[in-house]
């Protein structure tokens, strides 16, 4: 009888922290995965961030005891996921972008293939219109980083079939995640609630009313956020960030989502959080 983590084999698209994360994940539960980026020294930084994270999720235990890990393929040709059983588009929170990406990978793929976008704030409706079925398509909203935090936001489209329902949870219970389905709208549930909070927080910082560290201090203390709206933001990515707030003003035309200048000051002087070791806070 075939292991029912065998009857997976996930592609993942983009080999950034998302992508990276997905990937161990995956290969932790003994799940094969194909990640595909645009070149081989993004690849092979990929594949180096893939073995620290695991170690990393082991250390803590986080990953099944005594199951073997899965195999990693990297490539830099689309071609070469044809025949995956799930495809995760984990690329950049820019909509041209991702419509390129899942306009290709719609085509390449066999009917039936679940299609997973980890949008942060982009529609799902939207999104359907640029794959070749949109039934296929769903999105899973997963955690930063994804192989420790067991609970994920599941976005339902209008389109979004049962069978594709039926296929994302099968795929999720494999990797050990526990879901909540929302219906779509820009930003869903976690990110509508947590873009404008960071942005506000920075603006409190902007405007010299506390440091990051006091406003870090004061939303872990009095509310029980665990690690404070701005090392959330170094830890997503101050540009990602950017680009989300950006996706998220233009769909609902709200204020609180408009980035704020010391936001926008940060990206252009390439202080992006702890994968460039410098945002709200330094990093070794």
């Amino acid at each position: 009888m075939t292991d029912r983590h065998e009857q997976h084999r996930l592609a993942v698209i983009g080999g950034g922290v998302m992508g990276t994360n997905i990937a161990a994940l995956a290969l932790g539960h003994g799940v094969d995965v194909t990640l595909v980026d645009v070149d081989e020294p993004t690849l092979a930084t990929a594949r180096t961030a893939i073995r620290r994270k695991l170690k990393h999720a082991q250390l803590l235990e986080a990953l099944p005891a005594g199951r073997a890990h899965g195999t990693l393929a990297t490539t830099t040709s689309p071609a070469d996921i044809a025949d995956a059983t799930a495809v995760v588009e984990a690329v950049v929170e820019v909509a041209e972008v991702k419509r390129e990406v899942l306009t290709e990978v719609s085509g390449l793929v066999a009917p039936g293939t679940l299609l997973i976008s980890n949008t942060s704030c982009i529609p799902i409706d939207e999104m359907a219109g640029w794959v070749a079925r949109g039934d296929e398509l769903v999105g899973v909203h997963f955690m930063n980083p994804a192989y420790l935090i067991t609970m994920v936001e599941v976005i339902r489209g209008r389109a979004t079939g049962d069978a594709t329902m039926t296929a994302v949870t099968s795929l999720l219970t494999v990797l050990g995640r526990t879901a909540l389905v929302v219906n779509d709208a820009p930003g869903f549930v976690v990110n509508r609630l947590l873009h404008p909070l960071i942005n506000r927080a920075a603006m409190l910082v902007q405007e010299g009313v506390a440091s990051a560290e006091t406003v870090d201090g004061l939303l872990e203390g009095c509310l029980g956020h665990t690690t404070g709206p701005l090392r959330t933001a170094d830890l997503i990515g101050i540009d990602n960030l950017v680009d989300s707030l950006r996706v998220l003003h233009e769909r609902t035309g709200d204020p609180e989502c408009d980035p704020c200048e010391l936001m926008l000051r940060k990206v252009r002087d390439g202080h992006h959080g702890r994968k460039s070791g410098r945002g709200f806070y330094t990093y070794g």
